[in-house]
């Protein structure tokens, strides 16, 4: 077992470099410890106080203002009706905006979208797959690429699956199964199941870079909780959200465009694409499609969603919750959780959990394996505490909102839970 300490209480960056905490923005400083008695009284209608919502990984409580955001959308409805679209393409700015601060990239080019589906649908429709009709995965990675790329292989797509443990190498066996009949590489920078940071994501660019590749990573799990560069990666795309970490709800999705993407032209395109100018090289009787990332378009959405995620990005804001205070708020909380797990005792045969390497090297969530993952989580939600599971792992995902005391108590619940299992399998029960 290797406990390595990091002292400084920093996450390495995706890609394996050491990230500096960022300046923080204007806005009152929050201090270290417990937050809960500031924040929690501003999710009231979430009751984030009264319950056991370990579902931070998943689907965060939403402040209070994010309903004044919404009616705001219903008033600028009625008040302007069709000639709502400005103020709503205004509010769709600000959420860019806001994306870009957690990217760390202030000019980077984004296409939203409702979900992390039609975007990366978006992407592979701009891949010449004929020509290279290979695409590098891993098989770690969330339902929307494995079930996607799954279906694109039923189709004559080669998909190479990289074993995504153990996820220190990750990159490096992607790198090395890059060839020229690659179209593009799909990774995550956080394991959706395991919680690990994927270092070395510089090093998988600069390889699909000399093959002429495309390299898409997929931050969702980083965005809030582990703070992201794009330093060693300008040339990736980038796919994300703010439906878990950054507490912005539903349908506020991006896609990072990198420079050298200003000459695709995406297959599945959507009409907004034809709001901007088009691009000069448009030739009559062929598509055009404009500059920047508005050639990633798509089409009408509900913009609720954004005046929404514009009021919570403003939130943040206002509290101070930049991406390293996030990033120490999450170590924080995540190592309350580890010590008590750990302080359980429990059989490794019923649960147990990675212990290799440093808090650093792990996203937001503590990942616990388990044949019974299912039924503990069922036998949690019975006790109050809310959180998920996916295949063997039991996920506990913390909050800023959540206090020590709840945190201790949920993994309390789940020591009964645990001693259950023990008593069914006939294991002695400390203190029984």
């Amino acid at each position: 077992m290797n406990h390595r300490e990091n002292p400084q209480g920093r996450p390495g960056r995706p890609d394996g470099a050491d990230l500096p905490a960022p300046d923080a923005p204007d806005g009152p400083s929050v201090p270290d410890g417990d937050r809960s008695a500031l924040l929690a009284p501003h999710y009231s209608m979430f009751r984030v106080a009264e319950r056991m919502l370990l579902t931070g990984h998943s689907h965060q409580a939403w402040p209070d203002v994010a309903m004044a955001g919404q009616v705001e959308a219903f008033e600028d409805a009625a008040r302007d009706v069709d000639a709502k679209w400005g103020r709503a393409m205004a509010k769709a700015d600000e959420v860019r905006a806001g994306f870009r601060r957690f990217l760390g990239g202030p000019s980077a080019e984004l296409a939203l979208g409702g979900n992390t589906h039609e975007l990366v649908l978006r992407f592979l429709s701009a891949l010449d797959l004929r020509a290279r009709p290979r695409l590098v995965t891993s098989d770690g990675e969330f339902h929307t690429l494995r079930r996607q790329l799954g279906r694109l292989a039923e189709e004559g797509v080669e998909v190479v699956r990289v074993p995504a443990e153990p996820a220190g190498t990750l990159a490096t066996r992607m790198a090395e199964a890059v060839d020229d009949r690659t179209a593009a590489v799909l990774v995550s920078a956080v394991l959706f199941e395991t919680a690990r940071i994927v270092p070395g994501l510089g090093e998988l660019a600069a390889a699909c870079e000399r093959r002429g590749a495309e390299l898409l990573v997929d931050a969702y799990h980083a965005l809030g909780v582990v703070p992201f560069c794009m330093d060693g990666i300008d040339t990736a795309w980038v796919v994300g959200g703010g439906y878990k970490y950054l507490q912005l709800g539903e349908g506020n999705c991006f896609l990072r465009i990198p420079p050298h993407a200003a000459g695709l032209r995406p297959v599945i395109t959507g009409w907004y694409a034809e709001f901007a100018e088009l691009a000069a090289d448009h030739r009559e009787g062929t598509v055009g499609y404009p500059a920047g990332a508005a050639r990633f378009a798509g089409s009408t959405y509900d913009p609720t969603s954004h005046y929404r995620a514009a009021r919570v990005f403003g939130f943040f804001a206002d509290q101070g919750l930049t991406p390293s205070v996030l990033r120490r708020i999450s170590l924080r909380q995540r190592g309350l959780l580890t010590a008590r797990f750990d302080a359980l005792d429990a059989p490794e045969d019923l649960v147990t959990r990675d212990r290799d390497g440093s808090p650093g090297d792990f996203g937001g969530f503590l990942s616990l394996r388990s044949p019974y993952a299912g039924r503990l989580q069922a036998g949690l939600a019975e006790r109050g505490v809310l959180t998920d599971s996916r295949g063997e792992y039991l996920r506990l995902g913390p909050a800023p909102y959540l206090s020590d005391a709840q945190l201790t108590a949920a993994v309390d619940a789940l020591g009964e839970e645990v001693a259950a299992l023990r008593r069914e399998a006939g294991s002695p029960v400390p203190g029984s």
